[in-house]
């Protein structure tokens, strides 16, 4: 069922005249809005829905992203701290600087504070070791160490080092901030009968219940629109890129609200995968919340039973594990992209061409695969012997033009370089790397998809080796 534009505005106006459950007046397809269930609830509040500080997040998220591209080769400490505020959190209002209005597609909202105060991304960071970073650091302290170095490299990218920290910094907090709070989290131990109980408010005086924000929180780290359900997956892509305004603007009203209407992070990565047809992921994971919310208010403020509970356990496996092949969909097209890179920069050095703009490229793919990497490691689930092939043939820091390559840091947070694989060695694991992606996770999509190659490459290199072996 597709909900006309005109149907938000009717369905507000019937929950403004509800003080119980009006289940008839659900969308079926729209994340919101929901009734108010909390017991004894006496304000003014007509809709349920609250999830406003993940969006906060998310363009704080984006906007620290677009930063950490604008470093002029120096020390700059003034970058720096305004990286930081973005990151760590501000007294101040702070102006979004991502995304921002452009001409034919007029944003609602230009400062933080609008959307909600007092968010921060670092609080929210992935709390165990990053094992894919050298250091052995928390989430935290990994990004914090990505930010400082951003802020002295020109553009965000370190030829030295081959980092491009934007895209590092970007795709590993998707996940270590988004990803690992909501499956984690919210969609895992806050489910728990004993935590967050549907039968109270959230916290005194809250006008949703405590089983409601939960979810609704969840929801907001995926970074849909609350519409999405009524756009196609080409749709909501285009929404990402502002590139369809009217897809954008569900009520109608001359301007994109970034608390409901905008798609973010991984559900923009999900769109990205799911136009070419062959997979469905964004709906998939958007369809999960909505029902999981309406089984939720169907509760009316009481406590879930067992049953509605396992029904709602059952919705969080299915998010939960197509989020994370959506990442590692990411990883094994990215894989692909380096493949494509080393092949052009192995034309040009035997040529001897400008390798220049073919290194940055290479460099700014390989920071997204590794970015994503570590993301998906940030997960629920203990990725074990996967992860460790992982980390093992991405490295820690790409194959450079000097066949050096990072190996470590050392106590001063500066990088340790030493000896690579060969050009070809490293075409090879990034071919494994994609193997191991539709192994352990049946990714679908298979966006530059190169694993047709992998034998033959193998075999020039004098090995039987397949996708098993590191």
């Amino acid at each position: 069922m597709i909900i006309k534009k005109s149907k938000l505005t009717i369905l507000t106006v019937i929950f403004a005249g509800c003080s119980t459950l009006a289940s008839q007046a659900i969308s079926d397809t729209n994340y919101g809005p929901f009734p108010i269930t909390v017991k004894g609830y006496t304000g003014t509040k007509t809709n349920s829905v609250s999830y406003t500080g993940q969006m906060a997040r998310h363009v704080l998220h984006d906007s620290l992203k677009k930063l950490a591209g604008t470093g002029t080769g120096e020390a700059n400490p003034a970058l720096e701290e305004e990286m930081m505020a973005y990151f760590s959190g501000s007294k101040k209002n702070k102006a979004i600087i991502s995304p921002v209005s452009k001409e034919g597609f007029k944003l609602k909202q230009t400062l933080v504070n609008s959307i909600s105060s007092g968010k921060n991304l670092s609080g929210k960071a992935y709390k165990g070791v990053v094992n894919g970073w050298p250091g052995q650091m928390t989430g935290a302290e990994v990004l914090e160490h990505m930010i400082k170095k951003a802020a002295s490299a020109k553009n965000g990218f370190d030829p030295n080092t081959g980092y491009n920290y934007p895209q590092l910094i970007s795709k590993f907090a998707m996940g270590a901030v988004f990803y690992n709070a909501a499956v984690d989290g919210y969609l895992d131990e806050k489910l728990a009968a004993d935590t967050k109980p549907n039968g109270k408010p959230y916290k005194d005086g809250a006008y949703y219940t405590g089983k409601e924000h939960v979810w609704d929180e969840g929801f907001g780290y995926w970074g849909a629109a609350a519409h999405t359900l009524n756009l196609s997956a080409k749709e909501n892509y285009e929404v990402a890129k502002m590139k369809n305004f009217s897809a954008a603007d569900f009520n109608n009203d001359g301007e994109v609200d970034l608390k409901t209407e905008m798609t973010f992070a991984h559900a923009y990565y999900a769109s990205s995968y799911d136009k070419g047809g062959k997979t469905n992921y964004l709906h998939t994971v958007t369809k999960a919340f909505v029902d999981g919310r309406k089984l939720i208010t169907s509760a009316n403020g009481k406590n879930l039973t067992d049953s509605q509970r396992e029904e709602l356990v059952g919705y969080a496996s299915v998010i939960s594990s197509n989020w994370e092949k959506v990442i590692a969909e990411s990883i094994f097209k990215y894989a692909g992209s380096v493949y494509k890179d080393i092949g052009k920069l192995e034309g040009l050095l035997e040529s001897n061409g400008d390798t220049t703009k073919a290194f940055a490229d290479y460099c700014k793919h390989w920071g997204e695969l590794k970015g994503f990497s570590m993301a998906i490691q940030s997960g629920k689930n203990n990725l074990g012997e996967t992860a460790l092939k992982m980390n093992r043939m991405i490295g820690y820091g790409p194959v450079l033009l000097n066949s050096s390559q990072v190996t470590g840091v050392n106590s001063s947070g500066e990088f340790l370089k030493d000896e690579a694989l060969s050009w070809r060695e490293y075409k090879l694991h990034m071919l494994k790397v994609q193997k191991l992606m539709v192994d352990a996770f049946g990714v679908e999509a298979r966006a530059n998809d190169q694993t047709e190659g992998l034998a033959a490459l193998a075999a020039s290199l004098g090995t039987a080796e397949s996708a098993e072996n590191d």
